[in-house]
């Protein structure tokens, strides 16, 4: 049974942002088991108008303060002084201007982690930048990536907060390694991260893609987008991972990848026979796009002439074939798996009743980690918060920590990787940023991400960063003598192979913890370890559909088709909402999956506690990461919903087409008008138009205040508005029209720190990103990654196989 203290037992958090973000990275938190204190003004946290606002504030408690106040602020300082760690989301100037910058808070709580994320990064010349999420979409491309969501010209909106989420997880592992190092040096510090470094947490392979597109033109074709401007297939993979109605108008995503999987598909559809007609010859790399999309139509509608049921029982029938229904996020809990695993929870909600909510990330011996109660009302702790930081100010004395040496944050802590892709080992990647030694065992061939991209090494080169590679046949039992010597001297064994494939290779939990009984062991797994689904392949379209996350992004485009017109055309928005490798499931379960592990490191050093059966899932990542929109109870707000061209919320917070381009302008929230309408007041007359007179005329007249705000944006180019108006603290920035893994790789990202370089043994010296979070006194490094069994004899040698190497090799038991 899971310890329901939870792994963070006895750690006290302090939030003070008031972005989706801090929500997440604190949520994580408390669900562990911290006793997170959440700053409120009086009229609540913003996050609380999303629906899913009780589970983001569960297990929490409240208090309400004004910082503007002077008052408050030295309340707000006692309750620093109880605290091990800080969330918060100011920009630079605002948290000096409330006693909270890194130096006021290294002088008044030198043993206090600070938790920072921004927007933007809080050192570089877009720091002052409000940190709205749709700002860093439109900046650093991911909107142009995303373009085809909609059938008109230009980029468009996004809904998921992938960006949020993985910061709020980058701020996690970070601030989970600042406090192991405060462990020995007795100082806390702060820990940076920004929504900048969230998108870049999120790609899988794309960076490289577009890195040898610019640097070998012609390397290969290129493939920007899945699907043609005539909306017809061009990438091969749209058959296997094609999207279609069944008879009864349920929309399938499959997910058939694999040259076997394919195989079966095939003949499950027919289409084998048909394949042997010249004709065809090639499948998939059809020569002509009529070609393409005339077996893609005959694909649609063969999926077509059953229905749903008839599916599921080929299903059943043919485990080789599966496929996952583009659910809502609250109809993801009617999932099999969810339901098998209690992937969902119903805490009961003072004032609302019954909510069901996406249970904790972390699981242990099949449960949840810790099991959190309600969230507070606003400033429902106030008194007693109050009364401890009262007492917390007049006990405190000044502190005097000496400075010590600046080190890696995890040097010293050693993980083997069994596993491949992307999904589970680059949370494990990120890691080596922070000092962590990653031996990826891989298989002779190496790992299959390696050779996605049509270019040596190219698929893998981001996830395989910073790690040894050693090539075993781990089948074999030299193999297998081999993997367990390593393990032995291990401190973590990280498995994201599927369900069973670590107990057949004798690698399981029982095995090699027999081995060494200290060892920390996380398991990650698309589904799960058992259950209905933990055998079938998950992949980032198999999640995004069964999780609701295609159909946030795709603005619920998963009703029955109408016409045959939306049975050609949904297949293009559906992938484009949960699909495009930018932003995707893989990226989510990733940025969990290196809080997880950071969160068993901490358990055990803290607290000498080490979890069995210690778990994350693809699905139960998805699930949090929608956990601002998936909460289902009575009387449920409704969150604002993308307009139907996909330019924004409303008329504040949305796209609009300027002279050559695009800008994006955020300015939705309170106090914001005020600055729109002064920065604008030499083009518009805003204050003295009745229309928009406050906050409600505005939203009643909203056709007519985005009418107004598009005649004065269409009169100047994008660059200009960004470099008038955020100056003015206008939420104002040039839509970028490239592919945001081209953006982030340009000089501007790159001088505001969002890059370094590293030198690879296939690309040289190249821009990587760089790592997802930095330190005020820790150390971080950026390596390149590692070709197949590069480390191979270095690693047998040092774990005492060295003159077994030739005999080794000469078998074909490495590589």
């Amino acid at each position: 049974m899971a310890d329901q203290r939870g792994p963070l037992d006895g750690l006290r958090v302090i939030d003070l942002s008031n972005h989706l973000a801090g929500a997440f990275c604190s949520q994580f938190l408390a669900d562990a088991g911290a006793d997170v204190v959440s700053v409120e003004p009086a009229g609540g946290n913003p996050v609380r108008r999303f629906p899913g606002w009780p589970g983001l504030f569960r297990g929490r408690r409240s208090v309400a303060l004004d910082i503007s106040v002077e008052a408050d602020r030295e309340t707000l300082q006692g309750l620093l002084a109880t605290a091990d760690v800080l969330v918060h989301g100011l920009r630079p100037s605002e948290a000096a201007e409330y006693g909270l910058s890194a130096e006021q808070l290294g002088a008044g709580h030198p043993r206090l982690v600070t938790a920072h994320i921004t927007g933007f990064g809080a050192h570089n010349g877009w720091s002052h930048y409000k940190h709205h999420e749709a700002l860093v979409y439109a900046k650093a491309g991911v909107m142009h990536n995303k373009r085809q969501l909609t059938r008109r010209p230009g980029p468009a909106y996004v809904s998921v907060p992938y960006a949020s989420w993985a910061a709020a997880h980058n701020a996690v592992h970070g601030t989970l390694a600042a406090l192991l190092e405060r462990e020995t040096s007795g100082r806390g510090q702060v820990v940076e991260t920004s929504l900048v470094q969230g998108i870049g947490a999120m790609d899988t392979y794309n960076w490289f893609y577009e890195m040898i597109l610019d640097r070998y033109p012609g390397a290969y074709s290129p493939m920007d987008l899945a699907y043609d401007t005539d909306f017809r297939p061009s990438a091969p993979l749209l058959y296997a991972l094609l999207i279609a109605p069944t008879k009864d108008g349920v929309w399938l995503q499959f997910a058939q990848t694999a040259p076997r999987l394919m195989q079966a598909w095939l003949k499950e559809l027919g289409l084998l026979e048909v394949l042997a007609d010249p004709k065809w010859a090639g499948f998939p790399l059809l020569p002509t796009a009529e070609l393409r999309e005339e077996f893609w139509l005959e694909m649609i509608t063969r999926v077509r002439q059953r229905t749903l049921a008839e599916w599921q029982q080929a299903f059943e029938h043919n485990p080789d074939v599966s496929a996952e229904i583009f659910r809502t996020p609250i109809g993801a809990y009617d999932h099999p798996q969810v339901q098998f695993e209690g992937r969902a929870l119903t805490i009961d909600q003072p004032g609302i009743g019954p909510v069901k909510q996406p249970a904790p990330v972390v699981f242990a011996e099949g449960k949840p980690i810790h099991v959190p109660g309600p969230a507070p009302a606003v400033g429902a702790d106030s008194e007693t918060l109050r009364a401890e930081a009262t007492v917390a100010l007049a006990a405190r004395s000044s502190q005097t920590v000496s400075e010590g040496p600046r080190t890696l944050p995890l040097a010293g802590l050693t993980i083997v990787e069994l596993g491949t892709m992307f999904a589970g080992p680059y949370g494990v990647t990120m890691l080596t940023d922070l000092g962590a030694r990653v031996i990826k065992i891989e298989s002779l061939e190496g790992d299959n991400i390696r050779t996605l991209v049509p270019f040596p090494e190219a698929g893998g080169a981001k996830v395989l960063q910073g790690k040894e590679s050693l090539a075993i046949d781990a089948n074999s039992p030299e193999g297998r003598e081999i993997v367990r010597a390593i393990v032995a001297e291990a401190d973590i064994v990280f498995q994201c192979m599927r369900a069973g494939a670590a107990e057949r290779m004798g690698l399981d939990e029982a095995t090699v913890k027999a081995l060494n009984p200290d060892l920390i062991y996380v398991n990650s797994f698309g589904y799960g370890h058992d259950g209905p689904y933990a055998l079938r392949p998950a992949y980032a379209p198999s999640i995004g559909s069964s999780s609701g996350i295609a159909y946030v992004d795709s603005r619920g485009r998963t009703v029955p088709p109408q016409n045959e017109e939306e049975v050609r055309s949904v297949p293009v928005v559906l992938h484009s909402a949960h699909a495009v490798p930018v932003v995707q499931a893989d990226g989510i379960a990733a940025a969990a999956v290196a809080s997880t592990i950071m969160l068993a490191v901490y358990a055990k050093k803290h607290s000498r506690t080490t979890f069995t059966g210690l778990t994350t899932t693809m699905v139960g990542s998805a699930l949090n990461c929608l956990n601002h929109l998936n909460n289902e109870y009575e009387g449920a707000v409704e969150a604002p919903v993308v307009d139907e061209e996909f330019w924004g919320l409303n008329a504040l917070y949305r796209m609009y087409p300027a002279r050559d381009g695009y800008v994006f302008l955020a300015a939705a929230e309170a106090g914001e008008w005020d600055e729109l309408v002064a920065a604008l007041k030499p083009f518009v007359s805003l204050a003295s138009d009745p229309r928009f007179a406050d906050e409600k005329l505005r939203a009643e007249h909203d056709g007519d205040l985005a009418d107004v705000l598009a005649g004065v944006f269409a009169t100047k180019e994008p660059r200009v508005w960004e470099e008038e108006l955020t100056p003015q603290d206008v939420g104002c920035v040039a839509v970028a029209e490239a592919n945001a893994e081209r953006v982030m790789q340009g000089d501007e990202f790159a001088e505001a720190g969002f890059t370094a370089d590293a030198v690879s043994p296939i690309f040289d010296e190249h821009r990587r990103l760089a790592p997802m979070v930095s330190f005020s006194r820790s150390l971080t490094k950026a390596d390149a990654g590692c070709t197949i069994g590069q480390h191979t004899d270095a690693l047998l040698t040092e774990f005492g196989f060295g003159d077994r190497i030739a005999d080794l090799r000469a078998r074909k038991i490495v590589g």
